[in-house]
């Protein structure tokens, strides 16, 4: 089997390719409690404002918020609290490196499941000015136009 047939996207930040260039992508395990994964399999996840610290040795997703659970009891879990990465050793100290630079930050760009473990997708991103987007609209407009042409001549 094929990885696609084993990876189901959960969440993808689709901001995150808009504001900023991605200069490097990790995959890193997440830490979570039962009634987090069932809620996440449910699609009840929002990465958008989300970002990774270094903190202590330990790389640490804030800003997500995963739904509760909705048929959790008392011990359900809190939606907006701090979740711990498993990365190794040396990948925290490369992306703590990285982050030291001025103007990078670590982004998670998608939350997915490979063979039944969350795993979230961290890039490690520079800002993007606003021409940097504008640029990045115009192009995009140019290769739709191109592929109308085509799919038009191809039709007559």
């Amino acid at each position: 089997m094929s990885d696609s047939e084993h990876q189901a996207l959960l969440a993808r930040n689709r901001r995150a390719w808009h504001e900023y260039h991605v200069l490097e992508q990790f995959e890193a395990g997440l830490e979570l409690h039962g009634t987090e994964v069932r809620s996440l399999r449910q699609g009840g996840v929002q990465i958008a404002e989300a970002y990774i610290r270094i903190e202590r040795g330990q790389a640490w997703l804030l800003g997500s918020h995963i739904q509760p659970y909705q048929f959790g009891n008392r011990l359900n879990h809190e939606p907006a609290r701090a979740r711990r990465l498993l990365l190794h050793r040396r990948e925290i100290g490369h992306l703590a490196g990285l982050v030291k630079q001025p103007g990078i930050t670590l982004i998670p760009l998608d939350m997915h499941l490979s063979s039944n473990r969350v795993k979230v997708q961290v890039g490690v991103c520079r800002g993007k000015r606003e021409y940097d987007k504008r640029a990045a609209l115009m192009e995009k407009d140019a290769r739709r136009e191109i592929q109308r042409g085509l799919a038009r001549n191809w039709k007559s």
